[in-house]
């Protein structure tokens, strides 16, 4: 391998594991302040990680935090923050079942049908800020999280038992899909089920790594990302590049609750979980916008999750994961912004002394010459 390419990956690996080293410091700190084993709490949840049936429970949420950051990787790589991701997500899941619940289509046609439901619901909502962005000029933060509000509103009022609502006891639900809307698993044994959408993350994540390295759109959708102007000089038109990157990643973020919508809970109520598009960020983040950075990224976003529970059998508080999350997203901004000052660093004296070394390779071709001459 080339220097050069070292270089590269050692830059590309050493922000997320300073960043996890950092964070896994400060919450020994967080421990020791409060009176606790700094070092007990993670060795219970490295001993969770070896049970069949936690690293099921992993895999089944990491599907849906890999396909939430995926869409908020599309809008970074685009230089657009995509914070609407878990209005999109919940919208796409919510239509997805009241959908499921009132067609019942073979199972061949049911599927492609809430999928597709889903995936145009999550880009009509994203299209939204995308529009408002190309021709008002609104700042798609802003247009996102507002959104985010009124998709949590507008699925409060269709929860409404004379809208698309169903209610059971003390829940609200869209009422449960037809059968043949169901995706099944990947029976594990005693383990339990892996979710058969599981398969879909990973295509998606092939996808992905595809279209933005392999194609011209691709290119077009980094370079506009990088520079506008440039690659306005190029041909492309960046606004329409900006409401396209919004439409693939609202496209995206509404398929991110049908693993467990179509393979467990069949229903969308009200402990239907909610944040995963905001966890997206952070995992998109740690990630670095990287299909393969990003599986590890949601595998260890989802070993906090389901690992933690155990340490209330211990005394300690489960939420210490809850600040070790936040913790790493902290780290990540430090530790990323570190790493690109010592990459630019290296880089100048690179071509400092690539310079330094023209010179006085051309010194000495003179005085060659001259020697020549006489």
């Amino acid at each position: 391998m080339k220097k050069f390419d070292k270089e590269r990956v050692l830059l590309a690996v050493a922000g997320p594991v300073i960043a996890l080293a950092v964070a896994f410091v400060l919450s020994a700190i967080v421990l020791i302040a409060s009176g606790k084993n700094p070092v007990e709490p993670f060795a219970l949840m490295f001993e969770q990680a070896g049970f069949s049936d936690i690293q099921v429970l992993i895999i089944n949420q990491a599907s849906m935090y890999y396909i939430a950051a995926l869409a908020v990787a599309i809008g970074f790589r685009m230089n657009l923050f995509n914070i609407g991701v878990d209005g999109q997500y919940q919208l796409g899941a919510f239509m997805a079942a009241v959908v499921g619940a009132h067609a019942d289509l073979p199972a061949a046609l049911q599927i492609p049908l809430l999928l597709l439901t889903a995936v145009f619901t999550g880009a009509f909502w994203a299209g939204v800020a995308g529009v408002l962005k190309v021709t008002r000029g609104v700042s798609e933060v802003v247009a996102t999280i507002m959104l985010n509000a009124i998709a949590t509103s507008l699925i409060v009022y269709m929860w409404k038992p004379d809208v698309f609502g169903v209610k059971i006891g003390n829940n609200n639900t869209t009422g449960e899909m037809h059968e043949s809307g169901w995706v099944p698993g990947i029976d594990m044994g005693a383990a339990g089920e892996v979710y058969g959408l599981v398969i879909l993350a990973v295509l998606l994540g092939i996808g992905y790594w595809v279209v933005l390295n392999r194609t011209r759109f691709g290119f077009d959708l980094r370079a506009s990302g990088a520079s506008e102007s440039a690659a306005s000089a190029s041909g492309v038109d960046p606004k329409r590049m900006v409401l396209t990157a919004m439409l693939l990643s609202g496209a995206i973020a509404g398929l991110a609750g049908l693993p467990i919508l179509l393979g467990d809970s069949h229903t969308y109520n009200l402990n239907f979980p909610t944040g995963i598009g905001f966890l997206g960020i952070g995992i998109a983040l740690l990630g670095r916008n990287s299909p393969v950075g990003i599986a590890f990224a949601a595998l260890l976003w989802a070993w906090l999750d389901k690992a933690s529970p155990e340490l209330d059998f211990h005394g300690y508080d489960k939420e210490i994961a809850v600040i070790m999350q936040g913790l790493i997203v902290l780290s990540v901004v430090v530790s990323y912004e570190a790493v690109r000052e010592w990459g630019l660093r290296r880089q100048q004296r690179r071509v400092g002394a690539e310079l330094a070394a023209g010179h006085v390779l051309g010194a000495d071709n003179n005085t060659t010459k001259e020697v020549a001459g006489r």
